[in-house]
């Protein structure tokens, strides 16, 4: 089963966390690589550099950074490769991140693309 971990936090939490967290990320990331449980991941650029796309009767409506009621915002994602939810909280718990921000985890569908 594949899971979508998604990295969350706000960006006082990113920016207090350092390169000791950074360091910490890659090294979380290396092991999962080497246990064969991380298919892809990477970080995302600050939500200021973000832009909302909307379409609305037609008319393409592109607002500035993320449209959110909350200072947490995503800061990366994982692609998790897992026998069950259980192995995927496991290895997802391992992450540095949880200890300042959040994570969550979500399974991705199997199957065709289904109509949003």
């Amino acid at each position: 089963m594949r899971y979508l971990l998604l990295l969350c936090g706000d960006e006082s939490a990113a920016a207090s966390a350092g390169p000791e967290m950074a360091r910490r990320c890659h090294e979380w990331a290396a092991e999962a690589e080497r246990q064969g449980v991380r298919q892809a991941g990477k970080g995302l650029r600050p939500p200021a550099e973000a832009k909302t796309i909307r379409v609305r009767d037609g008319e393409v409506l592109l607002t500035d950074g993320p449209f959110a009621e909350t200072k947490e915002q995503v800061g990366g994602y994982n692609i998790l490769e897992c026998a069950d939810r259980a192995k995927a909280v496991e290895v997802a718990s391992r992450h540095p991140w949880a200890e300042v921000g959040t994570l969550e985890l979500r399974e991705i569908l199997d199957g065709p693309p289904t109509a949003s």
